[in-house]
């Protein structure tokens, strides 16, 4: 699982070229819960500055490096809204300070991120009982010109969808059904329906010593979308579908966000965990 699913890109493979992102991002309790786990954040940095982004918004990647992810927390009481809040504040505090250490490139950077995340929550989680058991997902995505670093744990997913069509879940969830579907022993509808779908093999904190992120690269060029969810999202929509509404035409003025049409269409479906989108698309 160390292995990222696609090899890192050489300089020769990349065209450096500044682009733009637009992004929307939305999360939402669901209809079942009485409180929301989850949480997400957009970030702008470079070796001075760090920009928190808002819900929507258009940026250069000239200027800024950008980073968006997605947190499901779990845990007793509230401490799966702590966990998950505790994931994206360590995002913003820590990895800017990586970024800037000379020499420290992508994986490096983010391999000590999710180390540190997983150390703060085993540390609370062993010092405060209401903490006890305390944990996390994150997916991460890092936009640099021509080119996007992932970082994940959990259930939570990164797909892409390049310009030219069709889809592709970069992420590995890490559950034995996870497993199982990447070897071709169940398919999408037995994935969905299978009793432990849900049971994490992989988790930031929650009493687990051994820690193993997945981490890949992938070349982004104008069109390219990214999809950036926890699994509240894709428990109300099928792949295909998760595909069509990120690829239906955007509206001016006040029509929904891309992220609010996925939340909308997975809360019309379930809604019984809490769901979080963030949908990013490479602009020329």
């Amino acid at each position: 699982m160390k292995a990222p699913p696609h090899p890192p890109l050489s300089p020769a493979t990349l065209t450096p070229l500044p682009a733009e992102l637009a992004w929307s991002g939305l999360t939402h309790c669901g209809r079942v819960r009485p409180n929301n786990e989850d949480a997400f954040l957009g970030l702008a940095f470079d070796r001075h500055d760090i920009i928190h982004l808002g819900k929507t918004g258009r940026a250069s990647l000239a200027m800024h490096d950008l980073v968006f992810a997605v947190s499901d927390g779990m845990g007793g009481a509230r401490a799966g809204e702590f966990a998950s809040r505790i994931a994206v504040d360590r995002i913003t505090r820590l990895l800017p300070r990586g970024f800037r250490r000379a020499g420290a490139g992508p994986d490096e950077a983010l391999g000590e991120l999710f180390a540190a995340i997983h150390h703060d929550l085993l540390q609370l989680g062993q010092s405060y009982e209401e903490c006890a058991d305390m944990g996390a997902t994150l997916s991460l995505a890092w936009f640099t010109p021509g080119q996007m670093a992932f970082a994940h744990v959990g259930d939570s997913r990164i797909y892409h969808l390049p310009a030219a069509g069709g889809r592709q879940q970069l992420t590995h969830d890490h559950t034995h059904v996870g497993w199982l579907r990447r070897n071709g022993q169940v398919n999408e509808r037995e994935a969905r329906e299978h009793p432990r779908r849900n049971a994490l093999n992989q988790v930031l904190g929650a009493g687990q010593q051994l820690l193993d992120p997945q981490f890949g690269v992938v070349a982004h060029q104008p069109g390219d979308r990214f999809l950036l969810c926890t699994d509240g999202l894709v428990d109300g929509l099928w792949d295909h579908r998760l595909e069509e509404i990120i690829r239906e035409p955007g509206s001016d003025g006040a029509a929904p966000t891309t992220a609010a049409r996925l939340i909308e269409a997975a809360l019309a479906q379930s809604g019984r965990d809490n769901l979080t989108a963030v949908v990013v698309e490479v602009a020329g």
